[in-house]
């Protein structure tokens, strides 16, 4: 009787612990990790639906705006080993196709472009009259505008991808310059776009170098902003997707990669205004914006980095 009574007592118990188990795993299996640098607030809608639409869960890792993109990037490169992260939504190219170039992503299909938004720069109207504005970048390192120029450090983010864009536009040794003579023009140099158009709508400086979506939101408070038109100067912006190599859920990582490049998911980042739109207008392509050579960045990241880093020490 004692040995029935444990023999009884071990199978309950071996039951018990494999029926335990298996919720766990098939949970596992129907959730995606996603590491995100679109802002929280426009990204999370989009991901409840996702989960909506398909059962998955999604957990979400977001970095902060000062370091955005740049963070997770580095993340994602120190797990390469172990991956924890089944895709990733960029805010902007450069960084995504560093990833890929070190094999961060699955090799085939690993990346796509979606959508788009740009640099721009923005005044404020009630301290600066159109007649008067700067029409190149270049003009920003002129006396007058001293002191009231605001822009995000440019070791990050889509500031630190435009600058790198421009080294290659006006070649190293103008850029250089241009950088140098920038700084000793006393810029205000803030931890991210929204800063910026915070500080130009506020009238705390004049002249502000930032992305669309952060003028738009100041533009909805009735901010008294004017962007400027876009010249060979800019630079277009896109959101990115990525399905990390070795990930952890790829089925669910799949999924999730084909409903962000979708117009139902990305129709809300427009109304937003997180995009400008799903397609590059005639008008905005005809504009001549910045056509980077993206190869030619890559391969010379790390001096630009440096230069920048030397160039704009906090």
């Amino acid at each position: 009787m004692k040995r029935t009574a444990c023999f009884i007592a071990i199978v309950s118990l071996i039951v018990l612990v494999a029926t335990g188990c298996k919720p766990a795993a098939s949970s596992a299996k129907n959730e995606v990790v996603v590491y995100c640098a679109q802002d929280h607030v426009y990204a999370e809608p989009i991901l409840a639906e996702f989960t909506r639409q398909t059962g998955i869960r999604v957990r979400s890792v977001y970095d902060s705006e000062a370091v955005k993109t740049v963070g997770l990037a580095n993340r994602l490169i120190a797990e390469r080993s172990h991956p924890q992260c089944d895709v990733f939504w960029g805010n902007e190219e450069l960084r995504t196709r560093q990833l890929a170039a070190m094999e961060v992503f699955r090799p085939t299909n690993g990346w796509a472009a979606m959508g788009y938004r740009s640099r721009r720069i923005v005044i404020n109207t009630n301290l600066l009259d159109m007649s008067r504005v700067p029409r190149s970048l270049l003009e920003l390192t002129n006396a007058e505008w001293r002191g009231r120029v605001v822009l995000a450090y440019p070791l990050f983010g889509s500031t630190a991808t435009h600058f790198l864009a421009l080294r290659q536009h006006w070649g190293p040794e103008k850029w250089e310059a241009w950088c140098r003579a920038l700084v000793a023009n006393r810029p205000l140099i803030v931890d991210g776009n929204s800063v910026s158009a915070k500080m130009v709508a506020r009238g705390e400086a004049w002249i502000g170098l930032t992305d669309s979506d952060d003028i738009l939101v100041e533009k909805r408070r009735a901010a008294p902003l004017s962007v400027l038109p876009l010249t060979a100067e800019s630079l277009l912006l896109p959101n990115t997707v990525g399905v990390v190599r070795g990930a952890p859920h790829p089925d669910t990582a799949q999924k999730l990669f084909e409903f962000l490049q979708t117009r139902a998911a990305l129709a809300p980042l427009v109304e937003a205004g997180a995009l400008e739109g799903v397609d590059v207008p005639p008008e905005i392509a005809a504009a001549g914006t910045l056509q980077p050579d993206w190869s030619r960045i890559l391969a010379d990241i790390e001096t630009a980095t440096a230069r920048m880093r030397e160039i704009f020490l906090r």
